[in-house]
C-alpha cells in the first residue's frame, strides 16, 4: 500500500425517494418511433417523476396487418420495464394499433405482466382529454393512409366522439410521419379549425411532434389542441396522481381528470 492512498471504508448514507419519488411511469414505445420519448420528456419536466421506456418491434409500414401484429409483443415489452420495481402507470404508445386491437385488448396484454396496474393508450388519453376539456365537436388530423383512417373514424364514431372535421397527410411509412414539420402541423390544425366550429383538435399518431409549439398552434387555431403523445403524457401524470400544471404545455395541462375516462 502506497503512502498517498487512504481507504476511508464504508461511508454512511441515507436513502431518499429516488428519481421516481412522486410517480413511476412505464412507456411501451414502437421500435421505429422517433418522437414519443422526446415529447414526453418535454411535457414532464417535473422532479420526482420517473419515465421508463421499452421498445417493441414493428414494421415501417402502417397497415391494419402490421398494426395487428404488434398485439402479442406488448406483454413481453412491458415485462422489460423495471422488473420487480413499482410502477404507477403503464402507457402503450401506438394510436392506430390501439384502435385496431381495441383498448381492452391492449390493457389485457399489459396486465398479463403488471396485474391491476393503471393503463393508458393515446386514444384512451384523448378520450379523457376531450372529457376534461368539455369538447364535443372534434377535429382529427392524421398522417395515415385511407385504410387506417377508416379504422380511426370507425373507432371514434363507435365511442361516441363527434368528428366534425378530418384531415390527413396520407403517409404509409412511419419514419415519414415523424418528419412532418411543425409548420405543417400548425397549418393543418388551423385549416381544420377554420373549416367548421370545433371544440378541440386531436392530432393522431405518436410520431407527430407538437409540444414545442403547442401554445402558438392553440393561439392560431383559437381552441384547445392535443395529440397522441401530448394527451398520453398528461393522462399518465394524472393517473399517477400528479396534478401539476406544466408551463408552456398548452391548455390541457392546466386541467385535472375530474371524472374523465380512464382505465382503472
Amino acid at each position: 500500500m502506497t503512502e498517498d492512498f487512504v481507504d476511508v471504508g464504508v461511508l454512511p448514507c441515507t436513502l431518499d425517494g429516488g428519481v421516481a419519488a412522486r410517480a413511476a411511469i412505464g412507456l411501451v414505445v414502437l421500435g421505429i418511433d422517433q418522437t414519443m420519448e422526446l415529447e414526453f420528456r418535454r411535457l414532464m419536466p417535473l422532479d420526482g417523476v420517473g419515465l421508463y421506456a421499452t421498445r417493441v418491434f414493428c414494421d415501417n409500414e402502417i397497415t391494419p396487418e402490421t398494426l395487428r401484429a404488434i398485439g402479442p409483443r406488448i406483454a413481453p415489452g412491458t415485462e422489460l420495464i423495471m422488473p420487480g420495481q413499482h410502477l404507477d402507470v403503464v402507457a402503450f404508445g401506438c394510436t392506430s394499433a390501439t384502435m385496431t386491437l381495441g383498448e381492452e385488448a391492449v390493457f389485457a396484454e399489459i396486465r398479463k405482466v403488471r396485474p391491476g396496474i393503471a393503463c393508458t393508450t393515446p386514444i384512451t388519453a384523448a378520450f379523457a382529454a376531450f372529457q376534461a376539456m368539455g369538447a364535443r365537436r372534434i377535429g382529427v388530423l392524421t398522417p395515415y393512409a385511407p385504410e387506417v383512417n377508416a379504422i380511426v373514424r370507425q373507432y371514434l364514431d363507435s365511442h361516441g366522439v363527434k368528428v366534425a372535421a378530418f384531415g390527413t397527410w396520407n403517409k404509409v411509412l412511419d419514419p415519414e410521419a415523424a418528419r412532418i414539420s411543425l409548420d405543417s402541423v400548425e397549418e393543418g390544425v388551423a385549416r381544420l379549425a377554420a373549416a367548421t366550429p370545433l371544440d378541440a383538435v386531436f392530432v393522431s399518431c405518436t410520431s407527430i411532434r407538437l409540444s414545442e409549439r403547442i401554445e402558438q398552434i392553440e393561439r392560431r387555431a383559437g381552441l384547445p389542441v392535443t395529440s397522441s403523445d401530448h394527451a398520453m403524457a398528461w393522462h399518465c401524470l394524472r393517473l399517477a396522481g400528479v396534478n401539476d400544471t406544466v408551463p408552456g404545455a398548452g391548455r390541457l395541462f392546466d386541467l385535472t381528470l375530474e371524472g374523465a375516462r380512464a382505465a382503472a
